[in-house]
């Protein structure tokens, strides 16, 4: 069994349904499988995901150990710990076929409380069923996180680059093992607690419990999406903010230009009257070590912003193959289309393109 517990799943899946629960507790919404590699043929794998997904749901509870845990997180509440003990994953709410073409077709569909767990297990199991199909050179990974530990040593020591990076791979990593090893090479040997750079934690609460250190996340792009039919659009995403919190520590940038991105925080904070130093952007658009490197140099000058680093497949399935680059997102909430947009047009997402520009435009107005 690939998910062998309800807390292998990423830190904003319990934040976001905490607010769901609070805030929008009878709000039906509906997901969407996407492929982003071309020319991947599921039908091999399709029988062995239905039956991972089935055993999912079928036998997996919250344990007194995970609530306890998931509980003593300063910002979880008892109400939403009381839901947990009862709640278990329903098949009946996921349908999965490979079509004869061999694409592989994924729907989630139910109340919003009950489904938003599901995302990134089933990701998880769709990338492992197939990773382990094409490579299990488990010994030339652990080698390639090796050569990240010392890169990020070297960095520190020949010129003062300090690296703080998260792990975020969860939903595309090769397996539950790759991912177990890839963190324990991190954790022994490049830990920011102890060694002021490298890893600051994971974005997987089982492995954050598994290894004492920090799990990490606030919220995801449904957030802003569902608030798009839960409010007028115009001041859906004001709302989805208002809704979350009254004050944010930054930002996370996950398309676009990261050193444009970066920079135009940094003129709205001064904008603003805010000291761009006391905020902090984490980059996390498809990242490897290097390409953090670099951000963290342009960024490493008096009076910058602080930078951060999800970084995700890179991590987690960096084996001899090219991995899936796969997402499951929020298409429609209590009947109505919403769009996950993005400064990336291939990593927009929504089934109703008219939708997507009556929102384009209606959001340029907003900010006009």
């Amino acid at each position: 069994m690939i998910i062998e517990s309800m807390i292998d799943n990423d830190l904003y899946k319990f934040t976001m349904l905490q607010a769901i629960l609070h805030q929008h507790p009878g709000a039906m919404v509906e997901y969407a499988f996407k492929c982003r590699t071309d020319g991947i043929d599921f039908r091999a794998y399709a029988d062995k995901i239905i039956g991972e997904v089935n055993k999912m749901c079928r036998e997996l509870r919250f344990t007194k150990e995970d609530l306890e845990y998931l509980g003593d997180l300063r910002f979880m509440k008892k109400d939403t710990m009381q839901f947990l003990k009862l709640f278990r994953f329903d098949y009946d709410y996921v349908k999965i076929v490979a079509d004869e073409s061999g694409q592989l077709h994924i729907r989630v569909k139910g109340p919003w409380l009950h489904t938003i767990l599901f995302e990134i297990p089933i990701l998880s199991i769709v990338s492992e069923v197939y990773s382990r199909d094409m490579s299990e050179n488990f010994e030339e990974a652990n080698n390639r996180t090796k050569a990240k530990v010392a890169l990020i040593a070297r960095l520190y020591e020949e010129e003062g680059i300090i690296l703080p990076c998260a792990e975020f791979g969860g939903r595309r990593r090769h397996s539950v093992d790759a991912q177990r090893n890839a963190l324990a090479l991190l954790v022994e040997g490049c830990l920011m607690s102890r060694d002021k750079t490298g890893l600051v934690g994971t974005s997987n609460v089982m492995f954050a419990k598994e290894f004492g250190i920090p799990t990490i996340g606030t919220m995801a792009h449904e957030w802003g999406q569902a608030h798009q039919a839960l409010y007028r659009i115009a001041e859906s995403q004001f709302m989805a903010l208002e809704n979350w919190a009254k004050l944010f520590d930054g930002t996370r940038q996950d398309s676009g230009d990261p050193y444009e991105y970066g920079n135009a925080m940094i003129k709205h904070y001064k904008n603003m009257g805010i000291d761009p130093s006391t905020k902090t952007v984490v980059f996390s658009d498809g990242l490897d070590f290097v390409k953090a490197a670099e951000l963290a140099r342009s960024f490493n000058f008096p009076g910058a912003i602080k930078v951060s680093f999800g970084i995700g497949t890179h991590i987690t399935n960096d084996f001899d193959f090219r991995a899936l680059q796969i997402v499951l997102k929020m298409v429609s909430c209590n009947g109505n289309p919403v769009a996950k947009l993005s400064d990336t047009p291939a990593k927009g997402m929504c089934t109703d393109q008219g939708y997507v520009d009556y929102l384009q435009r209606t959001f340029d107005n907003r900010i006009s």
